[in-house]
């Protein structure tokens, strides 16, 4: 399995500012970039499941609907999605049903379910792509500190 690289790092870190921002935009914290194959970003999203009243407005799953309306499968699949916690299920469907080629990810879903317990599901991205007919290649956990320190009192009522 290749390693993280430097330039991974760099834009997990870019993605959990994002995450940051969404947060302070009164969304969910999580943030979601696209790479292309020479290391530039082509686009980003934050989460908008509170502001947005849809409970689809995950970061990865907002960023793949702006991807594949300027994209095709063949430029996506050079493509790396870097997002600051790995994708559930569902922003896994998408990532797969668009071709992306390539997930980072800096906080685990294992790490985001002892944060939130019930706002999440245990059902591991590498365990989506895996049931798909083309690969999808996934690095992750990274920095999990850092992308912990997102959620900070996020999940916990007062």
């Amino acid at each position: 399995m290749p390693e993280m690289t430097d330039a991974d790092l760099g834009f997990l870190r870019r993605a959990i500012e994002i995450a940051r921002r969404s947060r302070a935009h009164g969304n969910h914290p999580f943030g979601a970039l696209l790479a292309g194959e020479n290391g530039q970003v082509l686009l980003e999203a934050e989460n908008s499941v509170l502001t947005g009243r849809d409970v689809t407005g995950h970061a990865e799953t907002n960023l793949i609907r702006l991807a594949t309306a300027r994209f095709d499968e063949a430029a996506l699949a050079r493509c790396t999605l870097y997002t600051s916690t790995e994708p559930c299920a569902m922003c896994s469907g998408a990532i797969y049903w668009a071709g992306v080629g390539r997930v980072v990810y800096a906080l685990s879903e294992v790490g985001l379910y002892t944060l939130a317990g019930s706002h999440g599901l245990l059902l591991p991205c590498r365990e989506v792509f895996a049931r798909g007919g083309h690969a999808v290649q996934v690095l992750g956990p990274a920095l999990e500190d850092e992308a912990r320190e997102v959620h900070a009192g996020f999940w916990t009522t007062p």
